[in-house]
């Protein structure tokens, strides 16, 4: 069962997370800065990322309590947000949404800011990451396992955005045009698989009157 769980968690966060789609932003982002300073950027940018996502992960079910949200409301709201995400990573929308906020962002905020505003948030722990943080900690169900399980999962996603970004320039020149949007596509139908199966299971626990 844990063995089930990592491995829908890991999938789930890596395709929110999306690595390969932040790299070209990332250049854009970063154009005009050395190796060093982009390695500070793409550093604080995962840190806060891992702070902000762990954060949700381990309060987020406390936080829909106090606002009066059950966990299958929060599993079928988050499973259609989930999907529309995927379906704009199928038809290439996320990334023209992205690529447009990275451009607003170099214009309006100096580049020290650019860790935390656009990178982290909301490239990074965007809506999708958080929605699918907060479903999987209410699947671990309060188990201690499962949820350090969560924790370990979620810095290994923002360990892997650290390294593509750290790789960016040669991972996008690998990729390719083509490979990026092929990529980007696959990744968008196996998340729509995911969120559909988010959904069904706050349906079920609608049903069964209690949360999952």
């Amino acid at each position: 069962m844990l063995f089930d769980y990592i491995s829908a968690a890991l999938v789930t966060l890596l395709v929110t997370l999306d690595p390969p789609a932040l790299a070209p932003i990332f250049i854009s982002l970063t154009r005009g800065m050395n190796a060093a300073e982009r390695k500070r950027v793409a550093l604080r940018a995962a840190i806060i990322a891992f702070g902000i996502l762990a954060f949700f992960g381990l309060g987020g079910e406390l936080l829909l309590r106090l606002l009066g949200v059950g966990i299958p409301a929060f599993r079928i709201s988050g499973g259609l947000l989930l999907f529309w995400i995927a379906f704009e990573m199928v038809f290439e929308r996320r990334n023209e949404r992205k690529q447009h906020t990275a451009d607003v962002a170099i214009t309006e905020d100096h580049i020290r800011n650019v860790a935390a505003f656009p990178l982290a948030i909301p490239l990074m722990a965007g809506p999708g990451a958080i929605t699918a943080v907060i479903l999987l900690a209410g699947r671990a169900n309060g188990d201690v396992l499962f949820l350090s399980s969560l924790l370990i999962l979620i810095a290994l996603g923002v360990i892997s955005c650290f390294l593509v970004f750290m790789a960016a320039e040669r991972v996008s020149r690998m990729l390719g045009v083509t490979g990026n949007i092929v990529l980007s596509r696959l990744l968008g139908v196996i998340l729509a698989g995911l969120a559909v199966q988010f959904i069904i299971n706050g349906v079920e626990a609608l049903f069964r009157g209690a949360p999952l």
